[in-house]
């Protein structure tokens, strides 16, 4: 049976929960994240494995990374990561990794950045699953009209992450986001 080493990491926006196996990263979220305690369920279902207190040199790397990430010195991460899904959800988190630091889109945007304009309810159920809050920056996609939609950690979270990577970005003040 697989390990998922669990530990706890300080932020600006509060605690987040951060999980590794050997091959890599495969939680990051917020503790108040809604559901969380379902998503570590269905993780340890899907990776077939238990969660315990501890470390190694993923999640080490994550502090650091997280580090630089809230100074405004790093605009993506390079960390490995270990994200179970299926082939669509895959699809969905890698266009979510193509969204530029400082940059939003929208549902229908990603959509269509994956060349399936139809699957947009789809689409953001899956980046509701996303399991790596800022490293697969879900908080960047926004509703059509502009409007910040669903965010499992709370909009406010959201809101102050746009805000600060349009602020450590150099995108022109007058940018909505």
């Amino acid at each position: 049976m697989e390990i998922i080493n669990m530990t706890e990491f300080s932020t600006p926006l509060g605690p987040m929960l951060a999980g590794a196996t050997s091959e890599g990263i495969c939680l990051l979220e917020f503790t108040n994240r809604i559901r969380l305690e379902k998503e570590f369920s269905e993780l340890q279902r899907l990776l077939n494995a238990t969660m315990q207190p501890g470390s190694n040199q993923h999640l080490d790397q994550l502090e650091n990374e997280l580090s630089e990430y809230f100074e405004g010195k790093r605009k993506s991460f390079s960390v490995p990561l270990h994200t179970p899904g299926n082939e669509f959800a895959q699809t969905v988190w890698k266009t979510l990794l193509e969204i530029p630091y400082g940059k939003t889109c929208s549902y229908k945007e990603q959509a269509e950045m994956m060349n399936n304009p139809k699957a947009i309810r789809a689409i953001a159920s899956t980046n509701g699953r996303n399991r790596l809050a800022i490293i697969i920056p879900c908080h960047r996609v926004i509703g059509s009209d502009g409007n910040m939609t669903g965010y499992a950690a709370g909009i406010d979270k959201k809101k102050w992450l746009l805000k600060f990577e349009r602020e450590n970005s150099g995108v022109p003040e007058g940018s909505l986001f």
